[in-house]
Parts: structure tokens; C-alpha cells; sequence
């Protein structure tokens, strides 16, 4: 085989490799960009809607009374996922506004020193027609994995945002609950999509 014919061949071979690493390239970035144009789950609640973060993940098939179910990815070192958990009983079912602050502050242990009220925070605002009652406690977390459950996990340094949404058919009530840091991080994106509901 003469030097020109070896050229050749080497010059092919150099052309197949660059067309197979381009080729890679090209697979590797498609899921890149699919996921920058991700868009989250459309939550609908009597006409209304709002679109979820991208990053909330939907769960299916949620149990009984929980129309709508995700989970919100841990950040840091935390431990553990948040849950936002949205829970419908039918029109007019689940009890009163104060009924639910009450059970929901019942559900926390406020640091030593302080009293519940202390680390708890309510706001009342409307989203469109909707009139809202807004609930954001920190502490620790008496969870239980159903609510007879003899017993509760105490788990430290938690916070839980929760919501009665008085929509015509409802209310419905929402749980966002999980370690401080992760919540924190998620609370921003929570509150925008609340309040877009239209």
C-alpha cells in the first residue's frame, strides 16, 4: 500500500471520528434544551388555574382527599423532599378556617423558650375572588404518616406553610411541609404560584 493511499485512509479516519463526537454532541444537548422548556403541572381549582415550578414533582394516583400531591426536591444537606399536599373533602367539607390553624399549629413543637403563636405567622389576602388564610409555622414537626396514628416522628427544624383556599366549591386546603432549608428555598416559588391563580 503506497504512502498517498495510507494518507487517505488516515484522513477518512479523522473525518469519522469528528462526525461521531459532533453526532454526541448534538444527542447530549437535546435533553438539555427539552428541559429548559419544561413547564409543570397546570393545578385547576373551580375555573381557576396556576401552573406548578417545573421542579415540583408530580405524584399520581394521590390517596383519598388529595386532589393534588407533589414533591419538592430537598436542598443542601437536608434529609428529606418537601411534600406540598392539597386535600379536598367536597364543598364545604374539612372544617372551619380556625379549626384547621388550630389542628395544623398542633402538629409542631415550638423551640424551648417560645410559644407556638410565636413562631407562627398568618396573613389573610384574596387571589382574585378567593378569600385565603395563609399559615407559616417553624419547628419541629410532630409527623404522623396517617392521622390516628398512635405515635408521631419528631422531626427538628422543619417548617410547614398551609393554606384554606375558599373557593366557591371548596375549600381546599394546602400543606407545604418539609425540612427549614428546603421549604425556605421553595417558598418563594409557592407563594408566586398561589397568588397566580386565575
Amino acid at each position: 500500500m503506497d504512502a498517498r493511499r495510507i494518507n487517505d485512509r488516515f484522513m477518512l479516519g479523522i473525518c469519522c471520528g469528528l462526525l461521531a463526537v459532533v453526532g454526541l454532541s448534538v444527542i447530549a444537548s437535546e435533553p438539555v434544551a427539552a428541559q429548559a422548556g419544561q413547564k409543570g403541572a397546570l393545578v385547576s381549582i373551580d375555573g381557576l388555574s396556576s401552573r406548578a415550578p417545573a421542579e415540583w414533582k408530580e405524584v399520581n394516583n394521590p390517596r383519598q382527599f388529595r386532589y393534588k400531591e407533589f414533591v419538592l426536591p430537598r436542598q443542601g444537606d437536608d434529609k428529606l423532599d418537601a411534600e406540598l399536599i392539597i386535600f379536598y373533602f367536597g364543598e364545604g367539607g374539612g372544617g372551619g378556617v380556625e379549626a384547621n390553624i388550630a389542628r395544623w399549629k398542633g402538629m409542631f413543637e415550638p423551640p424551648s423558650g417560645k410559644t407556638i403563636d410565636q413562631v407562627s405567622k398568618r396573613e389573610e389576602f384574596k387571589v382574585g375572588d378567593v378569600k385565603v388564610t395563609y399559615l407559616d409555622i417553624t419547628g419541629t414537626y410532630l409527623y404522623k404518616p396517617f392521622p390516628m396514628a398512635p405515635q408521631a416522628e419528631r422531626r427538628p427544624d422543619h417548617r410547614m406553610i398551609a393554606v384554606v383556599f375558599e373557593s366557591p366549591k371548596g375549600p381546599y386546603f394546602f400543606r407545604l411541609v418539609g425540612p427549614e432549608k428546603t421549604v425556605t428555598h421553595h417558598k418563594k416559588a409557592f407563594d408566586e404560584w398561589l397568588r397566580n391563580f386565575k
